[in-house]
């Protein structure tokens, strides 16, 4: 692509000063300084928390680099095409569709955020659109998925430039729709900076992500999640969250989903049952005057909100009703409420429910399914907010039979230290326990002393294959662990 054309197509949304004279050939835009970069490539100097990218400018040009885009004079050589701007993140962000050929209006594109259900919601729906004949990528916190490709995301929302080339990747392999993880941090960034979406899903809010190097505050939080009201054509809003009227608050495009009466979209006598190793989940789907049995993949009493969500979606794009059950039937999600498939007499579940408002729904949720006993496995990650770890043990042990506290992702913390903020609020329960820092162990304990009809819940990781300590990952399938014990035992 020629630089003057990119720059001409942004300048339409973002005022820019600086234009070079000069037209050159440009075939990249770099942000990251340790990125390979050269000639043919723009640098965009990114601020961000922990390092400014202007500081990187002088490296940049040093490796070959003559196109720049900045907020503020770099003092570079008068052979450097610099451009200014007011933001270089919503520079990016426009200049990345363009370079990418505008890939996003070649596909539907759904945005759904919330602090709870954005993954189970976006496979709900991805399960949906296939059944209707559409083929659908996802973007989340699990990754990036589409036709038989899979790979792993850093960010639930990528940088702008990553989700403009995956977009591309998707269009070009005949994606007829996209539905993404639009995550609070992803608007603050301005990594959805111009995109326009089909729709957007709201599914709930509570406090999350708040401290030092997040939000400032639960304000900042939900207005920066509000703004895919701004993004999208119409926003589907769970009706029954406690803070559904501060969500919806002068906004006007906008229909209610939920279990209400008053909602086009709701779900009606829900049934829930084990089914061996399964927890089985049914219900009456309601759309507008028309109603169906429905049989949901994704268990959990949570799961319907995010059913009614993804069915609200698809109505509104016209997908009937047979593709909406076959849909929400077969949908599973690695890690959300996982069940591992066996013949045993006990359920295990895999979640990723890490802090109090998850586990608490979590552990209601499998009540819900009248378990014999709840054998909870947890544990809070290190170099995290310290409030989240009293909570969660506060939650387990409010809701479950038998704790087993363990490590998760202790990162340059001590496990024992973790473990002793998570005691002061599962102990005052009186919840009996027990402390075991090694989490393979630890899951081998749960999974021997499980009898016919208990649920075991391994909590926390979710999707996750790895331990992150001292600084250093390693592989660590939660899955793996428990048929690799599941095989030991059938051979003794």
């Amino acid at each position: 692509m020629r630089l003057l054309e990119l720059l001409n197509s942004v300048n339409r949304t973002l005022p820019l000063t600086g234009m070079p004279v000069k037209d050159a050939e440009l075939t990249g835009l770099v942000y990251d300084s340790r990125a390979d970069m050269g000639a043919k490539d723009m640098f965009v100097c990114l601020r961000g928390a922990r390092a400014d990218g202007h500081d990187f400018a002088r490296s940049a040009y040093d490796r070959g680099v003559r196109m720049f885009a900045a907020e503020a004079e770099l003092g570079l050589p008068e052979d450097a095409s610099v451009v200014l701007c007011g933001s270089t993140r919503k520079f990016l962000a426009l200049a990345s569709a363009a370079l990418f050929g505008f890939p996003a209006e070649r596909m539907k594109v759904i945005g759904i955020t919330g602090t709870k259900g954005k993954t189970s919601t976006s496979f709900l729906l991805k399960s949906i659109l296939e059944s209707a004949g559409i083929r659908c990528g996802v973007i989340g916190s699990t990754g990036v998925y589409y036709g038989d490709v899979f790979r792993e995301t850093v960010n639930t929302t990528p940088e702008s430039y990553l989700l403009h080339r995956t977009f591309r990747e998707m269009a070009d392999a005949g994606c007829g729709a996209v539905v993404m993880e639009a995550a609070s941090q992803g608007f603050k960034m301005d990594r959805t900076y111009g995109i326009r979406f089909d729709a957007g899903v709201f599914t709930n809010l509570s406090p999350d992500h708040i401290g030092e190097g997040e939000h400032a505050s639960f304000e900042e939080y939900l207005n920066c999640k509000r703004m895919l009201f701004d993004q999208s054509e119409i926003v589907y809003v769970n009706a029954d969250d406690e803070h559904f009227g501060a969500i919806v608050e002068g906004k006007s495009n906008w229909k209610p989903y939920g279990l209400k009466n008053d909602c086009h979209v709701r779900a009606e006598d829900p049934e829930f049952r084990m089914d061996g190793h399964r927890l089985a989940t049914s219900f009456t789907c309601v759309i507008g005057g028309r109603r169906f049995r429905a049989d949901l993949g994704v268990p959990g009493y949570f799961s319907l909100y995010n059913a009614c969500a993804a069915a609200a979606v698809a109505d509104g794009m016209g997908i009937g009703d047979e593709a909406i059950r076959e849909g929400l039937k077969h949908c599973s999600v690695r890690g959300r409420m996982e069940s591992i498939p066996s013949g045993k007499p006990y359920t295990v579940l895999i979640d990723a429910a890490h802090e109090e408002f998850s586990s608490r729904a979590l552990l209601k949720t499998v009540r819900l399914y009248s378990p014999k006993r709840i054998i909870a496995l947890f544990g809070c990650g290190g170099n995290r907010s310290r409030l989240r770890r009293p909570g969660m043990g506060r939650a387990v042990g409010e809701n479950a039979d038998y704790a087993i506290v363990t490590a998760d992702n202790s990162r340059m913390e001590k496990v024992e230290d973790i473990i002793a903020d998570i005691l002061t609020g599962l102990e005052p329960t009186g919840c009996p326990y027990e402390i075991e820092p090694d989490r393979k162990t630890a899951i081998e304990k749960a999974l021997a002393m499980a009898q016919p009809g208990d649920a075991v819940l391994l909590m926390g990781k979710g999707h996750e294959n790895y331990v992150d300590c001292g600084g250093k990952k390693t592989f660590f399938s939660e899955k793996q662990i428990v048929l690799d014990y599941w095989e030991r035992e059938a051979r003794r």
